[in-house]
């Protein structure tokens, strides 16, 4: 395999692992009564999707700050749009995706 390959296939598993990462935090953090592996990339946090709430929005950013060391304002609402979108988030924040150790 040529360098390149590797390196977005690294680079793919690094953005999976913090993708499962966060649903993780989020079922744990929320208390939500689905698995992690259950929830899309980008299902809506919101309205039909996982049916988050106001006080739910205001756990997601201590957890974001807690565990991923991110702060999330008022003006990165969008952020709020699904795993992928706070996944974004997070890597455009740190300017890399962040190592995660891989979680079932």
């Amino acid at each position: 395999m040529s360098q390149s390959h590797d390196a977005l296939l690294s680079t793919a598993q690094a953005r999976a692992a913090l993708n499962q990462r966060v649903k993780v935090l989020l079922v744990e953090s929320l208390g939500l009564e689905i698995q992690p592996a259950l929830i899309g990339d980008d299902q809506p946090l919101f309205g039909r999707g996982l049916e988050l709430d106001s006080l739910d929005t205001l756990e997601i950013v201590v957890m974001f700050e807690e565990h991923l060391g991110v702060t999330i304002s008022d003006d990165d609402r969008a952020a709020f749009g699904s795993v992928n979108k706070l996944v974004d988030f997070v890597v455009e924040a740190l300017g890399e995706i962040p190592r995660m150790e891989a979680l079932a």
